[in-house]
């Protein structure tokens, strides 16, 4: 019974990593976490319209330069990527 259990909880969780890739796994890095929470965080700002106007107020431009703005910025949110050591 409780290898059927393990066997469904696994299929899940691989269900729910495959379905939403900012879920993380045990081998993702610092870079890869910050940059899934930063893309996650302009999205957010970009499909919330109050939050976009509220933005683009403060600073003084455009509500779709900013949107513009925030969708570039979720190309590469953290940078280029670091380089891998290959051991």
């Amino acid at each position: 019974m409780s290898s059927e259990l393990r066997y469904t909880a696994n299929t899940q969780l691989e269900h729910l990593h495959a379905r939403y890739t900012g879920t993380g796994h045990a081998d993702l890095t610092k870079y890869e976490w910050m940059t899934h929470q930063h893309r996650d965080a302009l999205s957010s700002i970009v499909g919330h319209p109050p939050l976009l106007s509220y933005l683009a107020v403060a600073d003084g431009e455009a509500i779709g330069r900013v949107k513009f703005e925030m969708t570039e910025r979720m190309l590469q949110p953290c940078g280029p990527p670091p380089r891998k050591d290959d051991d």
